[in-house]
């Protein structure tokens, strides 16, 4: 391998090196699969600093050239396998049911109406003018759950999250996520090249004990949920939350990411480590699934040294966030009507939920307290409950693909989206709770 490497490798750079890497897969002199030497001893080999050999590793990762492989380690990419896929699988949308429940997004039939384009006040049209609108940043302000130092606007959630990360981690670091957490997160980390520690949850989100144990093995960043946990639906109360900030404060060094998705669809107050923990946190709000998943717009706040780098960044390539869009969410944030869509769409999701759970509770299946537009399924058997829903015309998400490591079987259901017939859908999903796969005889 060091000698394919050596032959094609044209300067002694990362992208020397990733170019070298990726003619040596090409020509067929590293097959797929391969698992590459540790990146010290790479950099010993080639004469490169082990720097250069992490940041050529991150090219080759966003690439698709390389991947991480559990305990293997770094292994070549065999073209049209693995790789984070697996996860965003039990998220894409499927067919042929006459009730999904698989995809875990809002009704658009509650979403509030999107105001004309021409009834909204004129729009900047320069290029130096704020990246954030200052009228959205005074009224998202207004409403954060802590005074925060930067304030930025990206496009959606994922698209924040993605940037900070970026910025924040690099090849080998460690991440700490809830688990179970939200998939295309652990697609993220992993295309980062950053392995994660999954801590356990309950019904009011991360356990302090477990995320102690987690932080003695020094990751980098913990992500969180504060408010209807994907998939759970767990929530923070202000016991946990000062109980999760009392435990990161002994670790000055480690950062934590809030996506708080649920955003005005959550009944509870906004809340924050930022409230305990200004230098540590950075707060992402998403207004997709109150306000309308083509927004593609969340808030994002957090330290200056770490928001400042990531803005810098976006300059040399999108550069900012439609004001156009930001405009229009500033109106959706302060007509009338539209805030009463809002707050209608909260409750109707509330109501839903609550018929769901009550019919399942019924049936003997009894759930933890949660909010939001999802509900965490205990089954005896993920493959066989599948069935048992796909039998009855209703999709649902496979459990595994948000566990980190082995768990409990479990399915993730968009109970959101059960509009009418509430005890017959509970009825199914506790007999799909229950089935078993039937032993195959000898």
């Amino acid at each position: 391998m060091f000698e394919a490497l050596q032959e094609r490798m044209s300067d002694p750079s990362a992208r020397g090196l990733a170019e070298a890497l990726s003619r040596a897969v090409g020509d067929g002199a590293i097959e797929g699969g391969a698992k590459l030497p540790p990146v010290r001893r790479i950099a010993a080999e080639l004469r490169l600093s082990p720097s250069t050999v992490n940041a050529a590793w991150q090219l080759l990762r966003r690439a698709g050239t390389i991947r991480t492989d559990g305990r293997r380690g770094t292994v070549v990419a065999t073209p049209g396998a693995g790789g984070p896929g697996r996860y965003r699988a039990a998220l894409r949308r499927t067919s042929g049911f006459g009730l999904d429940l698989s995809t875990g997004v809002p009704d658009p039939l509650l979403l509030p109406p999107i105001p004309a384009l021409h009834g909204l006040s004129p729009t900047p049209t320069s290029y130096l003018d704020e990246p954030v609108l200052p009228s959205l940043a005074g009224l998202l302000r207004e409403r954060w759950p802590y005074p925060a130092e930067r304030l930025a606007v990206f496009d959606g959630a994922m698209d924040a999250i993605d940037q900070v990360a970026s910025a924040l981690l690099r090849l080998g670091d460690l991440a700490v996520v809830e688990n179970p957490c939200f998939p295309p997160l652990l697609d993220l980390l992993e295309a980062l090249g950053v392995p994660v520690v999954g801590v356990r949850t309950d019904a009011e989100g991360m356990l302090p004990d477990q995320l102690a144990a987690a932080l003695r093995r020094r990751p980098t960043v913990v992500f969180l949920q504060p408010r209807a946990l994907n998939p759970t639906g767990a929530s923070w109360s202000p016991t946990r939350a000062a109980a999760l900030a009392a435990v990161l404060q002994d670790f000055p060094e480690v950062y934590v990411v809030e996506d708080d998705s649920a955003g005005d669809l959550a009944a509870g107050p906004a809340c924050s480590l930022g409230a305990y923990l200004p230098r540590q946190t950075i707060h992402v709000r998403s207004f997709s699934k109150s306000h309308g998943p083509d927004l593609r717009l969340a808030a994002v706040t957090g330290p200056a040294t770490v928001l400042d780098p990531v803005l810098e960044r976006r300059l040399l390539g999108q550069g900012w966030t439609s004001r156009l869009l930001q405009r229009l969410l500033f109106s959706l944030l302060t007509d009338p009507p539209s805030v009463a869509a809002v707050a209608a769409a909260r409750e109707e999701y509330a109501r839903r939920r609550r018929l769901i759970t009550d019919g399942l509770r019924s049936a003997g299946v009894d759930l933890p307290d949660g909010e939001g537009i999802n509900i965490w399924l205990p089954v005896h058997d993920e493959q066989a409950a599948l069935l048992s829903l796909a039998s009855a015309g209703i999709g649902a998400a496979a459990g595994t693909a948000f566990t980190v490591g082995p768990g409990t079987p479990h399915l993730r259901i968009t109970v959101g989206l059960v509009t009418a017939d509430h005890a017959e859908v509970a009825a199914h999903l506790a007999r799909a709770a229950r089935t078993q796969t039937p032993s195959i005889p000898r």
